[in-house]
């Protein structure tokens, strides 16, 4: 139109054409496209409003259902200088794919494919949250939509063509509700139908859910977050290209009846492609194609078909051996064809020797069932397992299957550590990750580190969807996990590598795994009838090398624990292969599984412990809202100030602090920092820390449990009377105070001296001590009438008696306490007494204390010990035993008198996950260790004989049981 419309400008005489030569009144329309159409019959057509440049745009639609989805196919509105242009919509959700390809001719020896999907935030009236406001380098998901789409369409273009070609794919409305990756896909399918490309299709790929065990075809993606499968079907009429499955262990069972279910619902889609393009596709255009002739192939497999049988055929070579064998073979070949100057074979000799090597392999296979490395069809690689290969990590393994080697780790982390996703569709986070690197070191190549690869990041989803479905709930286990997979050495399978090497990282980084996951690569290797085209022999491989995945027909990959499939990823080179090949390939990949299961579960079947371990701690707390807010502080000051002390990192939700600190030590210092400024429950007996924040004659008031006053009366401050409360503490001194009440206004009573050590003092050289006041009686030595005779001390053991000849029984007196003198001391009483009373009830005493002394040594000396032994009552006393008749009474019981090798009669003060804490009396700890096999079924408050044998780096007493002596 623009060409008739200038032509007309500037030739006057085409104005004045009769309407009946004109292009309306012939029904001709607008060309549009390159082509050119006929005008619908219209009885009274209305003339066209005439202006300057109007162009009439011309658009076909095909309308279809699948899954009680409507579906519309749309071209010639938009992108109509493109090769080829389709939008896909589906309800709200419209995507856009175009096809184009170069012009000139191709001088390569491969399909440059290229496929770019792209998400922009604009399909959901979003703008970016970037710096820059606008889209960046593609996201991961963008990058896997891409690999999503190349995949079924790739293996359809023909033999030899080398034309560049590059598809772009971008969404241009989504409502939420539908994941528009395979919409891309089939919209790319339509638009190469459309093109001038030549291209085997039209492919249909369908999406499949499964609901309480109902299979759902082209599920949402709220139906989509209740299903345990997700499975991605891409077919031509009879044959399938591609497979993707994400499942929660579906069976094999289970999985083909979905992939016969998605067979023909994906069909579907392939007749209103074929209806479109023969309304509005263009005519296939002769591309020149790469094709090698049939002199060039005869003359170089002549040349090199028997050496390179003799190299397949022997299993001793190894992957570079032999690569380096082949390679010899070529250059003597090239040597060969440069003398006869064959520049026609010389062009194409690497794409030959290839073409030879390929069916060398494969004749081998069919014919005799072995393999390059000699290997049956279905045996695996040796296997290799290491868990905790790296023990100062979270997690780590070291897993090699054949010359494949792959080390993973596990990192743990926080929460708020989770990975945001800027998607269109799914969740906004993913707390579980798991990135795969591909080093050139690992096929022994030179190259460079770049960004996100395609590759690296397909095989990294494809490990991260098998091992997401044992991940615990984020309920049961709120850590953000990330793996990081780094390959060794590459040859073959390096993705199921690391489903099995991160499944026994998990299991080393103590996440509660119900059973391990495994996978294993399958291959074909199949004869085709030149005539028709169809496979008349093939042969399923189990667990493929990487030069049977270059020289075979497909890469079938499928990991699952031993109930079931948790990903599947296929990928094919021919144009197709028959479903019940594909679904007879589960069993042999079955058995392989199980087999690399067992040899986990050797290395380590069940997850690790944290205790003693390296490993993280993680701790969710409750607060109120107010209180977090105080946690915080302006502008997050506090919080931050909190993490850059202790290194831990905290992340604050909706009445809930989640605190992931690097070990137990930390944990302890940032709850000990929260508890300071927020506060906790205030218990009497509680040891809080607070800041003196002003002193009173009368005491001090003290800051503490998160800006909360309490006062430390003068009388609290120390055993020791307190003349001048600035001469104990001051202003802004921390301390560490016992709650020890509320008074009758209710303000809160801290001491200082509760949480002292009792102070001695000396008065004519008799220790006192003062004893707190208790419900129960005072105690005293028991009298010789009270002690066990001879046959109850046979039911008593050793340990028990020793403890009946120190206990104390109840007294009449109504002292609270008592002294322990020495004998000397005593016959000084008696003496004095005897002064003031009566002769006749003087010598009636001293005989009678003479008596008990003599049988108090008598008991003493039955014991064969040479040792003292001590009792843990509420005054602890110490009984030395001489070789004279009188025992002599020593002073109590301190930690300076104690002393190596002395007998302690102590009671089980607190249980320790290592040993116990003891109480020898008068506030003296001392602990004892548990003995390797040794008893551990201990109760606080048992009595134990103990012998002191060591002090530790702080002073305390090392005890040890005299039984296990």
């Amino acid at each position: 139109m623009p060409s008739i419309m200038a032509a007309s400008r500037s030739n006057p005489l085409l104005n004045s054409l009769p309407r009946f030569l004109t292009w309306r009144s012939l029904g001709f329309r607008t060309i549009c496209s390159g082509r050119l159409g006929f005008a619908p019959s219209d009885p009274d057509p209305e003339p066209p409003v005439s202006t300057a440049g109007t162009k009439f745009l011309e658009t076909f639609r095909e309308e279809f259902e699948i899954g009680s989805r409507l579906i519309t196919f749309e071209t010639g509105k938009i992108a109509r200088f493109a090769n080829g242009s389709v939008v896909l919509g589906m309800e709200e959700t419209k995507v856009l794919s175009t096809v184009t390809s170069s012009k000139g001719d191709s001088v390569r020896d491969f399909l440059p494919l290229t496929v770019d999907y792209q998400e922009k935030q604009f399909a959901q009236g979003v703008i970016p949250s970037t710096y820059l406001r606008r889209e960046g380098a593609p996201k991961e998901r963008e990058l896997l939509c891409g690999r999503l789409i190349d995949r079924p369409i790739r293996p359809l273009f023909p033999a030899g063509f080398y034309h560049e070609v590059q598809v772009m794919a971008s969404v241009l409305s989504s409502d939420g509700r539908r994941d528009p990756d395979v919409m891309a896909a089939n919209a790319t399918s339509a638009a190469l139908m459309l093109s001038d490309i030549p291209w085997g299709g039209p492919i249909g790929v369908i999406r499949i859910g499964r609901i309480c065990g109902q299979f759902v075809v082209n599920p949402t993606m709220d139906e989509l977050s209740l299903s345990d499968l997700n499975l991605v079907y891409a077919c031509t009429k009879d044959k399938t290209l591609m497979i993707d499955v994400q499942a929660g262990g579906i069976s094999e069972k289970d999985l083909e009846a979905g992939l016969r279910l998605a067979h023909p619902e994906a069909v579907k889609y392939l007749e209103p492609q074929i209806r479109l393009a023969a309304k509005a596709g263009k005519h296939k255009k002769d591309y020149k194609l790469s094709l090698v002739s049939d002199r060039t192939l005869e003359k170089v497999r002549n040349l090199t078909e028997a050496k390179i049988e003799a190299v397949f055929t022997d299993p001793s070579y190894g992957k570079f051996e032999r690569g380096e064998a082949l390679d010899n073979i070529a250059q003597e070949v090239k040597r060969t064809l440069e003398e006869e100057c064959d520049t026609e074979s010389l062009t194409v000799l690497s794409k030959v020797v290839d073409r030879v090597r390929k069916g060398v392999v494969r004749n081998r296979i069919i014919a005799e069932g072995f393999r390059v490395d000699g290997r049956h069809l279905d045996e695996v690689r040796p296997l290799y397992c290491e868990a905790g290969y790296l023990p100062n990590l979270h997690g780590s393994s070291l897993f090699s299957r054949g010359d494949t080697q792959v080390l993973c780790t596990v990192t743990l982390g926080a929460p708020r550590d989770a990975q945001r996703l800027d998607s269109l569709v799914g969740p906004p986070t993913k707390r579980f990750m798991l990135h795969y690197s591909f080093p050139p070191f690992s096929i022994n190549e030179v190259g460079k580190r770049v960004g996100l690869n395609r590759r690296e990041v397909g095989h990294g989803t494809l490990a991260e969807k098998a091992l997401l479905a044992v991940l615990p709930p984020e309920d049961d286990f709120p850590y953000t996990v990330r793996i990081n997979s780094e390959v060794m050495a590459s040859d073959g399978s390096t993705s199921m590598a690391t489903v099995c090497g991160g499944s026994m990282a998990m299991m080393d980084a103590g996440i509660p795994l119900q059973e391990h996951v495994a996978g294993v690569s399958v291959g074909l290797v199949s004869e085709v009838d030149p005539s028709t085209g169809e496979i008349k022999d093939y042969r399923i491989l189990t667990d493929i090398l990487g030069l049977e995945d270059h020289l075979g027909d497909m890469d079938f990959k499928i990991a699952g624990t031993r109930k079931g499939v948790t990903a599947v990823q296929l990928d094919i080179k021919p144009a197709g292969i028959p479903l019940d090949i594909i679904c007879e390939c589960l069993e042999p990949a079955l058995k392989g599984r199980l087999q690399i299961l067992a040899r986990m579960d050797q290395e380590i079947s069940a997850p690790r412990t944290q205790d003693h371990r390296n490993s993280p701690r993680l701790a969710t707390l409750k607060f109120s809202n107010d209180a977090l807010r105080r946690l915080i502080g302006p502008l997050g000051v506090l919080k931050r100030k909190i993490e850059e002390d202790t290194g831990a990192r905290m992340s604050v939700s909706d009445e809930t602090l989640t605190i992931l600190a690097k070990n137990q030590t930390v944990l302890e210092r940032v709850q000990e920092k929260i508890d300071f400024i927020i506060g906790r429950e205030i218990e009497v007996g509680g040891i809080y820390k607070g800041i003196v924040s002003s002193i009173k004659e009368y005491g001090a008031f003290v800051e503490f449990n998160g800006g909360q006053q309490g006062l430390l009366h003068v009388s609290e401050l120390s055993h020791e009377p307190v003349s001048k409360i600035s001469d104990v503490i001051s202003v802004g001194q921390q301390l560490s105070l016992m709650c020890i009440g509320q008074d009758v206004r209710g303000n809160i009573k801290l001491s200082l001296k509760a949480t002292l050590p009792q102070l001695k003092s000396k008065k004519n050289n008799v220790t006192e001590e003062p004893v707190p006041v208790i419900k129960e009686a005072p105690k005293v030595w028991t009298s010789v009438g009270n002690l066990p005779n001879e046959q109850e001390e046979q039911k008593l053991t050793d340990a028990e008696l020793m403890l009946s000849r120190s206990t104390v029984k109840p007294s009449t007196s109504s002292n609270p306490g008592f002294l322990i003198r020495s004998a000397a001391e005593c016959d000084e009483e008696d003496k004095t007494v005897s002064l003031n009373q009566g002769s006749k009830s003087n010598s009636k005493t001293l005989r009678a204390t003479k008596r008990d002394r003599k049988q108090k040594t008598k008991v003493l000396e039955s014991d064969d010990s040479d040792a003292s032994i001590y009792s843990s009552g509420q005054s602890s006393h110490t009984v030395d035993r001489f070789n004279d008749e009188d025992a002599k009474v020593v002073s109590p019981l301190s930690a300076k008198s104690l002393k190596l090798g002395m007998k302690i009669a102590a009671k089980v003060y607190q249980i320790r996950a290592l040993g116990l804490v003891l109480d020898l009396g008068n506030g003296v700890r001392g602990m004892y260790r548990f003995e390797t096999n040794g008893k551990r079924d201990f109760e606080i408050g048992d009595e134990l004989l103990v012998k002191c044998t060591s002090f530790s780096s702080k002073g305390l007493p090392v005890m040890s049981l005299v039984d296990d002596e």
